[in-house]
């Protein structure tokens, strides 16, 4: 009889903490979710543990703050996906034409960023499908967009910030280099991104500079038209 009400208990402590998970404002981190629950930092940790393994709830990086989990936001949004790649499309499209470089749109996912549509570059060199792959957060500049913008650890976080972009040179792989930009969604958390990738003979730091307005004017489009769509 114990043993059921301790079982009874842990879910209910469990089901209360993925609550205010998903109302939070801005995701907590560990510390905070064991304070506003009243629980001490072990027992939220375990629980945590818990939902995270179920795929409820997400944290970005080893030490990142935690958000709702995909389990949840595939059943909040089952047709989200495709919309977003459908309002993506024409910025994707812009963004290949101006840059001749391969463009992407990404999403976080449990383990790191996930690629939902690619168009490709012009060049013969620089083609690489990453439709359906996935690469961690702190080595990809989506991933870092998503650390930065979703509260995560980051290094350089305030800088991505201030610029509105986050880099990856030679840290993916050597010889190439990609930018990102967040779309953002209705509490400015990264619900997206946008990102520019080819050899790091051509993406040099002049050509980053030049491209960087205009990824950030197709992410800030791409913003608003998913907050129009939610």
């Amino acid at each position: 009889m114990a043993t059921e009400a301790s079982g009874t208990q842990a879910i209910d402590r469990a089901a209360q903490l993925l609550v205010r998970v998903v109302e939070a404002s801005q995701p907590p981190s560990i510390g905070e979710l064991s304070e506003r629950a009243g629980l001490p930092k072990s027992t939220t940790s375990r629980l945590v543990g818990a939902l995270e393994r179920q795929g409820l709830i997400q944290r970005l990086g080893a030490r990142g703050r935690l958000r709702p989990g995909p389990v949840l936001l595939r059943y909040a949004s089952r047709d989200a996906s495709q919309t977003l790649v459908e309002l993506a499309a024409p910025s994707l499209r812009r963004l290949a034409d101006a840059s001749g470089e391969t463009i992407n749109l990404a999403v976080p996912g449990v383990d790191g960023v996930e690629h939902l549509a690619q168009e490709d570059t012009a060049h013969f060199v620089g083609v690489t499908d990453w439709v359906g792959r996935r690469v961690p957060f702190e080595l990809a500049a989506n991933g870092k967009c998503f650390l930065a913008f979703g509260g995560g650890s980051v290094a350089n976080a305030e800088q991505i910030r201030a610029r509105g972009y986050a880099t990856s040179i030679d840290e993916l792989e050597v010889g190439l280099t990609a930018m990102a930009a967040p779309v953002l969604g209705t509490n400015d958390t990264a619900i997206a991104a946008l990102s520019i990738s080819g050899p790091s003979s051509r993406l040099t730091t002049a050509r980053i500079e030049e491209l960087a307005p205009i990824l950030k004017a197709e992410a800030s489009t791409l913003s608003r038209q998913m907050r129009g769509a939610a």
